[in-house]
């Protein structure tokens, strides 16, 4: 890929992204994927050998059979063992292994090693532990919260810590929380020697697919396909006053799509974009709005959606496929919004034309490149051959290698390993060449989610031995006083704070265990109360203190991350509304496509497309209120008609509906009328 400050000069000479900027952006990324040793010699190269026998095992485990008692604990083993040598203890220590660090990894072996030795004895004596298995999961427990925090910082691994207190002093704690408590041998018998607890839900997807995906990203990222889609989008969209926004919106989609993370689309994004947002006219904190919001995109767009979307494929028992279907009409109702704001901005921003320098012509780069398109849509062909989301994605990895191979700039090998005219061994060549780097960056690019799954199964373990998550729906449901509107809202208040201080992976586990009981006790499907407090989840993103993604955004720009922020809050918020359709009518579930590929082919299309048009408008009439413009500036009057209009017509009910188009069709109306008369 180009890098990002060469890219981003070319065309655009008026506005220069410091590499201070860019450091400080990465930095970002560090925030959430944890601040990695760089090393050099020795052990850059048995890190890197360690990297690629991960992801080549998993690579195996996709296509052949591993028990599931073996599989899970050997991923663990592997991903606490790269933690420990690829993750500092502390900044003063980086880019070197210390003592504590060859022993952390050496004992994360020994934990998974007794484990798998012990055979089905060891599962048996679960609520009987001896001395020795108490020993070692007391080691494993210290050993992720370890993990935890050296990639994701100090939050996780307190949270973590407050749930076993709250499982070992249950008879001490204050009704309604009472509960008769576990000694530590009773929990550590759950949470280790067991698949109820560490080796849960959360670490089976984890093991199974979110390291596929990461490996296809990275195999996707080495052979030249985001910078293909950064190019593709400038040269689709170039030209008119909204072109550089709608490039913006094109691209994150393209990118997000594989990549699954926030923010590093917005970091990949930004340092390309941002001269150009800068160059129409997008002030600072805008323009680095609309680039995390776009970078945002990336958690909820196919074929990816984040990891916490495989997490829902397992906790409803459905298919891959259909999270992917569910998913469709949100993220096109998502960009919808996004789009409308681009056009709304080139009004109130008096946009310039022009500013786009496109890298190539349309139809050249899609005659050179167009293969890049086929490793973004073949998980979805294999999924819709029946084949497994786990075989799917590794078949795509397969599809994504041998297509790079048409060209000798996308070629993830070199063309001939057999010797070079300079004379460099075939050995010492496969070892620089991009698929080596990319085998290597899928299994460190899994570690950080993978340590939260592990720590998340511990909360996982503790919420199910200890019937946290009924206890805490029933609350709930009390406090809203039986109102399905007042859960709803609730539970989306408590996602969200959650969401404050964990990322969106940890986030949705917490809370599905948690705060879904609560939705699903009151008549909702289970697959809209699990969307619903995904997309809730995902808020956290783009809220302060770990809105990494504007606050990323805003240290390309120079402009203030809280403003930054607010920005972003302006330009997603009309699409986060659209959850409440989920939960409050059984039409809005028509927004997911009914929940399944089988339930859609029962359904009613017609109202499908009613609700969907309705949710369009809806969205529609926010972002113009929130934006404050429409064909001209709006009144007072009108812009509150159209953040009513958008609230009542995201409320399913026919009376609001009723109201929300007509004060839609009125407040237009007037708009219309000042139009003319400004023209005049």
């Amino acid at each position: 890929m180009t890098s990002a400050p060469d890219h981003a000069k070319k065309g655009q000479d008026t506005v220069v992204i410091s590499e201070d900027s860019l450091a400080k952006a990465e930095s970002y990324i560090e925030a959430e994927e944890g601040a990695a040793n760089k090393f050099r010699g020795a052990m850059a190269v048995l890190v890197t050998l360690l990297a690629v026998g991960m992801s080549v095992f998993h690579l195996y485990t996709a296509y052949a059979i591993v028990p599931t008692q073996i599989l899970r604990p050997l991923h663990v083993g592997m991903v606490l063992f790269l933690c420990f040598l690829m993750f500092p203890v502390s900044a003063r220590y980086r880019h070197r292994i210390m003592l504590w660090d060859g022993v952390a990894a050496l004992l994360s072996v020994a934990v998974v090693w007794y484990l798998i030795q012990g055979g089905d004895d060891f599962t048996d004596r679960n609520t009987m532990p001896e001395n020795w298995d108490i020993f070692f999961g007391v080691c494993l427990i210290v050993l992720i919260m370890e993990a935890m925090r050296r990639t994701n910082g100090w939050i996780m691994p307190v949270i973590t810590l407050a749930f076993m207190a709250y499982a070992m002093l249950g008879p001490w704690l204050p009704a309604p929380w009472t509960h008769k408590g576990y000694e530590l041998g009773r929990l550590v018998g759950v949470l280790y020697m067991t698949l109820e607890g560490i080796y849960g839900v959360a670490v089976d997807v984890s093991a199974s697919l979110i390291i596929l995906f990461t490996i296809f990203g990275a195999f996707l990222q080495y052979s030249g396909a985001g910078k293909f889609y950064i190019d593709f989008s400038f040269s689709a969209m170039g030209g008119k006053s909204t072109g550089a926004g709608r490039t913006v919106v094109l691209a994150s989609f393209l990118l997000g799509g594989p990549s699954g993370s926030g923010v590093a689309t917005t970091v990949t994004l930004g340092a390309v974009a941002y001269p150009m947002l800068a160059k129409v006219g997008y002030e600072k904190n805008a323009a680095g709005g609309l680039l995390s919001a776009g970078g945002l995109g990336a958690i909820i767009s196919p074929p990816v959606l984040g990891a916490a979307a495989f997490l829902i494929a397992e906790f409803l028992k459905i298919s891959y496929l259909d999270v992917l279907v569910m998913a469709i009409i949100p993220t096109g109702l998502f960009y919808l919004a996004l789009f409308l704001m681009v056009e709304i901005d080139a009004r109130k921003y008096g946009m310039k034309e022009g500013a786009i320098v496109p890298v190539d012509s349309l139809w050249n780069l899609t005659r050179r490149y167009w293969f890049h398109f086929l490793s973004l849509v073949s998980i979805v062909v294999f999924m819709m051959m029946g084949f497994s989301p786990v075989l799917s994605v590794f078949w795509a990895t397969i599809v994504s290698l041998f297509t790079s191979f048409l060209r000798s700039d996308t070629s993830l090998l070199p063309h001939s390993l057999l010797g070079a005219g300079d004379g460099t061994p075939w050995l010492q060549r496969l070892w620089r060449s991009p698929l080596v780097k990319a085998l290597e960056a899928g299994s460190v690019g899994v570690l950080n989610v993978a340590a939260t799954c592990a720590g998340a199964g511990i909360i996982v373990g503790v919420v199910t031995l200890t019937g946290l998550g009924l206890k805490f729906s029933t609350i709930v449901i009390d406090y809203a006083d039986g109102s399905l509107l007042l859960t709803a809202i609730f539970t989306a208040l408590v996602v969200w704070i959650v969401g404050l201080a964990v990322p969106v992976t940890a986030s949705y586990i917490i809370c599905a265990v948690i705060a879904a009981p609560a939705l699903t006790k009151l008549g909702v499907p289970d697959f809209a109360a699990h969307m619903f407090i995904f997309y809730y989840a995902v808020l956290s993103e783009v809220s302060p203190p770990t809105a990494l993604s504007p606050f990323a955004a805003a240290a390309i720009t120079g402009g203030d991350p809280y403003k930054t922020t607010l920005q972003c809050w302006k330009y997603t918020v009309p699409a986060f509304l659209l959850p409440f359709m989920f939960v409050l009518d059984p039409s809005g579930q028509g927004l997911l496509l009914m929940g399944s590929s089988k339930a859609l082919a029962a359904a009613d299309p017609l109202a499908i497309a009613q609700v969907t048009f309705t949710a369009a408008v809806g969205i529609a009439a926010i972002a113009i209120g929130f934006q404050g413009w429409a064909w001209v500036k709006t009144t007072l009057i009108e812009r509150w008609m159209f953040i009513v209009a958008g609230f009542a017509l995201v409320y399913p009910s026919w009376v609001a509906d009723v109201l929300g188009f007509g004060l839609v069709v009125v407040a237009l109306g007037s708009q219309w009328t000042r139009r003319k008369t400004l023209n005049a």
